[in-house]
């Protein structure tokens, strides 16, 4: 993981504005959100092992990541690249389950937290630069 500073650290605004604001710059909500906080992912690779991540928390309001417009008030957080490496080819030690097929259909990251080459800190900067000049 490799934080960037931005000048929408600490931002706030309704969650829907920021959303869509984000959402132009081929953001999406991440998977991992809950009623107080989650973050906003973008792929910055076509292999989507690199992610740059912006975290937020919810100061007011409802937040439910299933609704079409939540009234919650986000504030953003540090923006960071995230990089996963995960193991190529076949698993050696997969069994055959029915039940846990349906649950366990990707197999975890070898590395959840790789470290990022600079080449991706660039790109981040660079998109991070066009947020910003969005939110102005």
């Amino acid at each position: 993981m490799y934080p960037i500073s931005s000048t929408i650290e600490n931002r706030q605004d309704r969650y829907m504005a920021i959303h869509e604001a984000l959402k132009q710059q081929g953001f999406s909500l991440g998977g991992n959100w809950d009623y107080a906080h989650g973050c906003f992912d973008r792929a910055l690779e076509e292999g989507q092992k690199v992610w740059l991540r912006i975290p937020f928390q919810v100061v007011s309001g409802t937040f439910d990541g299933l609704q079409d417009d939540p009234d919650a008030q986000i504030q953003l957080g540090t923006p960071y690249v995230l990089k996963h490496v995960y193991q190529e080819g076949l698993d050696g030690e997969a069994r055959i389950r029915t039940y846990g097929a349906m649950l366990d259909q990707f197999q975890a990251p070898v590395d959840a937290d790789a470290e990022v080459e600079k080449k991706w800190i660039d790109s981040a900067e660079k998109l991070l630069a066009r947020i910003e000049q969005a939110f102005v």
